[in-house]
């Protein structure tokens, strides 16, 4: 395909011509633009912006308006500029092609030098393409509040949209995507989805995060060097089920086709402006929506009220244990989804998990210790003088836990001995058996692995590496790059359910992350079960909440080995 666009870019070219919705008529009421400035900000400290408000003739203020906001807005509001935005919306508002919507153009910020000899430090790429949540939150955080100030602005994300050129295009889908309960429309002109600074990721993003409700209208010329990965990312749209459109015209990376089309893309962005933007539920080649999850099933609360949870893990009938740490307590979640106390005065229990006698064991890091809870809450002693994380139990009672504090992976065997099985990791945190307990698996909360060790006849773990690659979130703040991995379950096919700060990340058996979880909550989740009397319920943990939700994947009990099927190479 990309071969035949280039052909066809060398053979003719279109003519971009602003149409009649571009220009001024008589009789149509004018809307007022009001220019400000913003020097107060936070999360660009030391910038300094200019930014319009454009209010429509029909805005009456007893009733929220809707929102569209402009980056680089002074391009964008110009009259006389190449776009004319707002000579498009007094007319398509007042012929009813547009609800009355409020547009913030919004230029990116400078930070001023010291005298006038010096130069300003120019933030466009730093706020524009980057991945994250900064600039959606100084969207949302600063600006819109703003302006909220003086005008009736609606909260709903389906009466609100987002748009941009070039990189600012960038900018406007990263808001919608970072941030999906602010934009549910998006209008991006030869955006450029290439490696700046990082949103080449975004196609492949949008393949493997659960789908949100977006809508999506893409603008690009066949003689911009950034059409394929428009058409990377209208594919990755496409196979995701998403309502969408990618416009190729025949111009370079400039605004002639964007600006010629600005009115009826606006149409197409709005059209049913009163019905809400649903998320896609028949993406063909989405491996969530059809592997995992049920569209029409979200996570639903089964407790709050907590200080820290943690160490989910279920028992042979389904039933869920977790701890709550700083309370010193464990919890349980019976197949009625009741929650009740297990045991009081844990230790500071973490990480649980029942072993193969029907026992629940412990990570006691309080007391620096591993102990098991018969049934009736009786506690015995496994190992003493330990720091302890996570843990797995296998077939043979035997246990792996992990110790972050010294990077390293211990062995505990039937007897009661214990070693270190490995060490070296970063932060070795949530571990756990394959289905067959062939592989033990150790994440790192400070890298972006986990790691795959051979389990040996004697519990020696041999043949390690960092196996299961893990998304990271492009951390904008100082400090290192780090997934937050922590707790993970596996199912009966070999596939790991991963608690992280993109969300609950799902890696298959030959080490690629193919679906992510969007976070039931905006912490990040500590840990993940499988529970349920039918094994096909995932719960999580997550600060003072636990979550659960439906999947079509059934878990695998964690001290019963049986063989996964072999993975698709």
């Amino acid at each position: 395909m990309a071969g035949l666009l280039l052909a066809a870019a060398g053979a003719w070219a279109e003519e971009y011509v602003l149409g009649p919705d571009s220009m001024r008529h008589e009789g149509v009421p004018q809307g007022k633009v009001t220019h400000y400035e913003w020097n107060n900000s936070k999360i660009y400290p030391g910038t300094v912006r200019d930014y319009w408000v454009y209010v429509p003739a029909q805005y009456k203020g007893d009733r929220p308006a809707r929102v569209m906001v402009f980056q680089d807005g002074g391009s964008f509001v110009n009259e006389k500029g190449s776009y004319r935005t707002t000579v498009v919306f007094d007319n398509l508002i007042h012929k009813g092609e547009l609800p009355v919507i409020i547009a913030v153009f919004v230029n990116p910020g400078i930070v001023p030098g010291e005298g006038a000899e010096t130069q300003a430090r120019y933030n466009r790429s730093y706020e524009y393409d980057a991945v994250g949540d900064r600039f959606p939150r100084f969207v949302f955080e600063e600006i819109l509040p703003e302006v909220a100030k003086s005008y009736n602005l609606s909260t709903n994300p389906d009466d609100r949209a987002i748009s941009g050129s070039s990189s600012g295009g960038n900018a406007s889908f990263n808001a919608a995507w970072s941030y999906p309960n602010g934009f549910h429309r998006v209008l991006s002109f030869i955006g450029g989805f290439t490696n700046l600074r990082g949103d080449h990721i975004y196609p492949s993003l949008v393949r493997k995060l659960e789908t949100k409700p977006l809508r999506v209208f893409l603008q690009d010329g066949l003689q911009d060097v950034n059409v394929y990965s428009n058409y990377e990312l209208g594919l990755a749209l496409q196979h995701a089920g998403y309502d969408y459109k990618l416009v190729i015209g025949t111009e370079a990376h400039n605004s002639k086709h964007g600006a010629a089309i600005l009115p009826e893309a606006l149409r197409w962005l709005w059209r049913d402006w009163e019905k809400p933007i649903a998320k896609p539920k028949d993406g063909v080649r989405h491996f969530l929506t059809n592997n995992v999850v049920y569209p029409d099933r979200d996570w639903e609360l089964v407790s709050e009220g907590y200080k820290f949870t943690e160490g989910p893990a279920v028992d042979a009938k389904g039933n869920v244990y977790f701890s709550d740490i700083p309370n010193n307590r464990i919890h349980k979640i019976d197949l009625e989804n009741r929650v009740t106390v297990f045991k009081e005065d844990t230790g500071g229990a973490n990480g649980l998990m029942f072993g193969p006698d029907g026992r629940l064991y412990a990570c006691q890091n309080g007391r620096k210790r591993i102990v098991a809870y018969s049934m009736d809450g009786k506690e015995s002693v496994i190992a003493e003088g330990v720091e302890s994380n996570d843990l797995a139990v296998n077939a043979r009672g035997e246990i792996y836990f992990t110790d972050p504090a010294h990077h390293r992976v211990w062995f505990v065997d039937a007897r009661g001995q214990k070693r270190v099985a490995h060490e070296g990791i970063a932060f070795p945190n949530g571990v756990r058996l394959s289905p067959d307990q062939a592989f033990l698996m150790v994440a790192d909360t400070a890298g972006r692995w986990v790691w795959s060790f051979r389990v040996q006849a004697d519990g020696s773990l041999a043949d390690g590496m960092p196996f299961h690659r893990l998304e990271i979130p492009d951390e904008v703040e100082s400090g290192p790059l780090r997934s937050g991995a922590d707790g993970f379950a596996v199912d009966t096919e070999g596939y790991l359910y991963i608690a992280t700060k993109l969300g609950i990340q799902i890696a298959d058996p030959i080490g690629r992350v193919v679906g992510i979880l969007n976070k039931p909550q905006s912490a990040d989740p500590s840990n993940v079960a499988f529970g349920g009397a039918d094994m096909q319920t995932l719960y999580v943990t997550t600060r003072d909440k636990v979550y659960r939700r439906a999947v079509r994947r059934k878990g695998a009990l964690p001290w019963a080995a049986v063989k996964p099927p072999k993975p698709r190479l």
